[in-house]
């Protein structure tokens, strides 16, 4: 007599890079999950670690109720490693987390249950709220966020990313997967702009998560940096996605006061009358590394 096991309905693609810090409060969020864990599974792709974050995932994956895949391979960035995720995938969406963050017990559930009544939505981005920072650095950062979908709401003209977000692999794989030519980040972005003009229906804000944020200024400098010159591309690629005069002092300036405004109404702290400073230091790190890439002739 064969038994059949059940098909998982979603898969949790967890693509990392050093991220031993955080790691166990992400595996345990997601062992924590009241989704049935039959009906999921989970794909790791360490991309490259040079800390403790591989061992800790192998160690983990025999305390964990539910298909477990890892994958290690040398750096290659975002746009590869995600793949793996797609290709291996068994699972009808996949719910993409970051290692540094943390799922509330009924985050897959109601992730699923929204697709599920939603066939012709492709991607559902998840909504970030309030994270308690370890310092000032990370506390301004993770309140952007918030106060961005506070602000806009189900308005929003930016595309969700990858993180805390759940996608239809069938809407995946008929745009090819992400772009592993993209350096740096953007391949969210650039993904999900291929599957909404694909003719998928693309949400924001199905279920709230909790995300770890930079804490010092230098991590913050980097990352938007390195964002900024994924989005050289990803300009050059879809034109009307990048809104190159959104990153440019002084709007940048009156961004951040607009994000602090909302920032105080919610939590009567004085501290976010500081989001136009945090927002225009990185937003200048965007344009550098924007145009380090253009000198780099990447992306023409």
């Amino acid at each position: 007599m064969v038994v059949r096991l059940p098909k998982p309905i979603v898969t949790l693609g967890v693509c990392v890079k050093n991220c031993a810090d955080t790691i166990r409060e992400a595996i345990e969020s997601i062992i924590a999950q009241n989704y049935p864990h039959e009906l999921m599974e989970v794909i790791f792709v360490d991309d490259g670690s040079e800390d403790e974050t591989l061992s800790m995932i192998r160690t983990y994956v025999q305390k964990m109720k539910m298909p477990v895949k890892v994958f290690h391979h040398e750096w290659k960035g975002l746009g590869p490693s995600r793949n793996i995720v797609v290709k291996n995938a068994t699972g009808d969406c996949i719910v993409w987390v970051d290692g540094d963050m943390i799922l509330p017990k009924d985050f897959i559930r109601k992730q699923v249950e929204f697709m599920e009544q939603n066939p012709k939505v492709g991607i559902a981005g998840g909504n970030l709220t309030i994270y308690k920072g370890s310092n000032l650095v990370a506390t301004l950062e993770n309140i952007v966020s918030v106060a961005y979908s506070i602000r806009y709401g189900k308005k929003a003209k930016n595309l969700p990313g990858t993180g805390g977000a759940i996608y239809r692999v069938k809407a995946i794989r008929q745009v090819g997967g992400f772009d592993e030519r993209i350096k740096g980040s953007a391949e969210d972005v650039d993904v999900a702009f291929r599957i909404k003009s694909a003719g998928w229906l693309v949400y924001r804000d199905v279920a709230f998560f909790q995300e770890g944020a930079e804490d010092t200024w230098k991590a913050l400098w980097k990352k938007y940096f390195w964002h900024g010159y994924g989005g050289h591309y990803t300009f050059h690629k879809h034109k009307s996605v990048v809104r190159i005069y959104g990153m440019v002092p002084p709007v940048t300036f009156g961004i951040g006061l607009m994000y602090a405004t909302v920032a105080y109404k919610l939590t009567c702290r004085k501290v976010f009358f500081l989001l136009p400073f945090h927002y225009t230091f990185k937003r200048i790190a965007w344009c550098l590394g924007f145009m380090k890439a253009h000198m780099d002739g990447y992306g023409h």
